[in-house]
């Protein structure tokens, strides 16, 4: 089961750069997307039911925010899902944070995490969207499934995960508040898919339009695939795909040796 995340900053624009085009050669199973910035009742069938390289159709769901042109997420999948789902806090889902599928051994999340902004104004509501999704993923576990927490958490979690951390301490994406959490996050057993495979620094998943940062590779690793520990063995890899561009973000992609449990449509 593969498994995309991309925060691509805005679907219309991410189209007119090859977003599906990208898709149908990508293939993944699952496709997560943060930062949408559009509700669907306002989008052509190409964004609702793109098709992938054999021309088999995915089917999405959407979380948008009530403000238009903000925020948002949404899921796309070729196997249909036992059930779809949100936060279930309206703070958070009134700005499309997150929407989560049921595929029967894991529950995927596409997770647009708050920005604590400049001098930590939003840091307050960040920390409280971080206690609900923890929350969440507790209350899978406890029901005895699996859980994926894909998107883009908005933190860089350690030194490692940005190139400049020492001249970015009181900026917003490394506070220490931020970071705290995720400590809190991986403490309670939930594992970085991606320093599974890799611990070595020099990979990032957002880069700044400014100063060429992308260029120089001068970037944050922003962008996630967490599991809980129960998931541990059947990650396969983990990877970011930071040659696809058409956003400030790259695609990130983890690869479980698990297979959805309900019916392939069209099988």
């Amino acid at each position: 089961m593969r498994i995309v995340s991309w925060n691509v900053n805005g679907i219309r624009s991410a189209a007119s750069k090859g977003l599906f085009e990208w898709m149908a050669a990508e293939s993944p199973d699952v496709l997560c997307l943060q930062e949408t910035k559009a509700s669907p009742e306002i989008l052509a069938k190409e964004f609702l039911a793109p098709v992938d390289g054999t021309g088999r159709e995915y089917r999405s769901w959407w979380s948008s925010a009530k403000r238009r042109g903000y925020s948002g997420v949404a899921l796309y999948s070729k196997t249909e899902p036992a059930s779809v789902l949100t936060l279930g806090v309206p703070e958070f889902d009134d700005e499309g944070r997150v929407i989560a599928a049921d595929f029967g051994p894991v529950v995927v999340v596409s997770a647009y995490f708050p920005n604590s902004q400049d001098s930590g104004a939003r840091l307050g509501y960040k920390l409280g969207f971080c206690a609900a999704i923890l929350r969440f993923c507790d209350d899978v576990v406890r029901s005895g499934a699996h859980v994926l927490l894909s998107g883009d958490y908005n933190i860089a979690h350690r030194p490692i995960d940005l190139a400049h951390p020492k001249a970015n301490e009181g900026n917003p994406g490394y506070l220490p508040e931020e970071r705290a959490w995720m400590d809190e996050f991986t403490g309670a057993g939930y594992i970085d898919s991606f320093r599974r495979f890799c611990p070595d620094p020099g990979h990032y998943s957002w880069w700044s339009y400014r100063m060429k940062a992308r260029a120089k590779d001068v970037g944050w690793r922003i962008d996630y695939h967490c599991v809980d520990s129960g998931l541990r063995d059947s990650l396969a890899s983990a990877s970011i795909l930071k040659d696809v561009t058409g956003s400030d973000h790259c695609p990130v992609a983890v690869d479980l040796e698990l297979e959805p449990v309900h019916a392939r449509r069209g099988a």
